[in-house]
């Protein structure tokens, strides 16, 4: 694989700033509040959490301190060798949270930065972080359908040119939108999200990690809620999901081969979908950026008659345009085994 041409402008002159705000304008996050002391240039960001390292990464590699957790060597090849071998510092939200205060004011970034639910809960850690160690702490949407103003925020906070991937966002959840729109309600699947080795939790519809599947029109099995659920195979049975999509290339691999996951309409009708996940989650984890090749995957399981594209031409474009490195066919063939 070759790193991306564009990938070679990043931290060059061709993403200057557009202009210092001006006093009136005041540099604001996610969730609307100000970054009084946000220093420009901001050189050296701490990522809060996945989604944050992953976004960062799209748009400004080399501003990223490092990883919430350490690049796995499957995942390697897909991004800059730079990037990858950057270290793991522990993540300051989510579940696992493993980043001290100390350890972060010792990496001495100009800013930290989070990406997932701008509710009062993360904006008063916001605050607490901030008011603790004297670090700008911006915080910053992370639904997918928010990924265009994201983008604009976190370009217009740190000083790089975002329109290329806030356009590349905006015309992929527009064409989303308008496919999904001419699917009648009634031409819709049941779709199971299979999480973990078994298979046996998933999501309900009102998740993050399901988001991608409900903006794809899927009708989530589940039912209402935002939380994950364990579950049972019965349970799966009786809702008679049309699709799953798994997670777990051990467990569609073992469903296949279980006369009970066998009873259900998408055994049968051999739609068991295993979802790509170098170098990041295409369908549900991290919820961040990444999900925009996940769109694309999921309209091609979902509705083939409305997603004539090759997989493999857009995931090379998306991956080049996100990543940085353009994946030859034998990587291709690496990321997208058992998916389709």
């Amino acid at each position: 694989m070759r790193p991306d041409r564009r990938s070679l402008l990043l931290g060059s002159a061709a993403f200057a700033l557009a202009g210092p705000a001006r006093a009136a304008d005041p540099l604001r996050d996610g969730a609307g509040r100000v970054l009084e002391t946000l220093r420009s240039p901001v050189a050296r960001v701490f990522p809060a959490g996945p989604p944050a390292a992953i976004l960062l990464y799209t748009l400004a590699p080399e501003l990223l301190l490092g990883w919430p957790r350490a690049i796995r060597p499957a995942e390697r090849p897909y991004l800059l060798a730079q990037a990858a071998d950057l270290p793991e510092i522990g993540r300051l939200t989510g579940r696992g949270n493993t980043a001290n205060l100390e350890a972060v004011l010792a990496s001495k970034p100009d800013l930290i930065l989070d990406v997932g639910s701008t509710a009062e809960t993360y904006r008063s850690l916001a605050d607490r972080v901030q008011g603790q160690t004297g670090i700008p702490y911006a915080l910053l949407d992370g639904r997918l359908t928010a990924a265009p103003a994201t983008y604009r925020s976190l370009g217009r906070l740190i000083g790089r040119d975002a329109e290329p991937l806030t356009a590349l966002a905006e015309r992929t959840l527009t064409t989303m939108r308008e496919r999904v729109a001419a699917v009648p309600e009634g031409e819709r699947p049941r779709v199971y999200l299979a999480r973990g080795p078994r298979g046996l939790e998933t999501a309900r519809q009102g998740s993050i990690n399901v988001e991608a599947l409900g903006l794809m029109g899927a009708v989530n099995v589940a039912g209402p809620g935002a939380s994950l659920a364990q579950v049972s195979p019965e349970d799966v049975v009786a809702w008679a999901p049309e699709v799953i999509v798994a997670l777990d290339p051990a467990f569609a691999a073992a469903a296949r081969q279980d006369p009970l996951w066998q009873a259900t309409p998408a055994l049968r009708a051999g739609r068991l979908h295993v979802s790509p996940s170098l170098p990041f989650g295409w369908v549900d984890f991290p919820p961040s950026v990444n999900r925009l090749l996940g769109l694309w995957w999921l309209g091609k399981i979902l509705y083939p008659a409305h997603f004539p594209e090759d997989i493999r031409g857009i995931a090379r474009d998306l991956h080049g345009r996100l990543y940085h490195v353009v994946p030859d066919d034998a990587a291709l063939d690496r990321v997208l085994a058992g998916a389709l």
